[in-house]
């Protein structure tokens, strides 16, 4: 199901895990890749495309597609909108075990995902830090990027860092047991 505003939420009747991120960065790829299926969640060449909050239902819990954030093109009214109904899910009183806060491992985490973080910690929520795109790195860039990265989050409290790729897989197996763990569906 989708919700465009606040009030359309669903009730929260499952563990939730929510996926948050730049428009582009692979939400919905990193979805699929999870759950072993090509195109569960809608996937997009073009940023600012998931305009609602989407939901999954996993049967023992929900995986939570949050609208991407950062995308220029998009109406200032439309971004007021997105945020409203994001401030909406998170204050609403779910059950949410996670946060995926995805980033692009080429880059530097952006001020705005550094937000997010910030914010989900100030929850008390555990937040996965996946950074995507690792497959496009060579092993140099890699190095020098997971040392930035490590350098970011690797003595953040309840923050964990995993550098994925939905193109060949790398870094899922660790986020579904991380995600099955907290669930209690080990």
């Amino acid at each position: 199901m989708s919700a465009g505003l606040a009030s359309q939420l669903p009730d929260c009747t499952l563990p939730e895990i929510v996926f948050s991120g730049r428009s582009n960065v692979g939400k919905s790829s990193l979805i699929n890749k999870l759950l072993n299926r090509k195109s569960i969640a809608r996937v997009s060449s073009k940023p600012g495309k998931t305009a609602t909050i989407n939901f999954y239902n996993i049967g023992f819990c929900r995986f939570v597609d949050l609208p991407g954030y950062g995308y220029a093109k998009v109406p200032y009214e439309e971004k007021l909108r997105w945020s409203g109904l994001v401030e909406g899910y998170f204050s609403s009183g779910r059950h949410i075990k996670t946060v995926v806060q995805l980033t692009d491992i080429r880059r530097a985490p952006s001020a705005e995902d550094m937000q997010m973080i910030d914010y989900v910690q100030e929850l008390g929520v555990p937040c996965i830090v996946a950074a995507t795109k690792s497959d496009k790195l060579n092993r140099a860039q890699t190095e020098k990027q997971l040392g930035l990265y490590d350098g970011l989050f690797g003595r953040r409290q309840n923050t964990e860092f995993i550098p994925v790729s939905s193109f060949n897989g790398d870094g899922t197996e660790e986020i579904k047991k991380i995600i099955l763990g907290l669930c209690g569906h080990k």
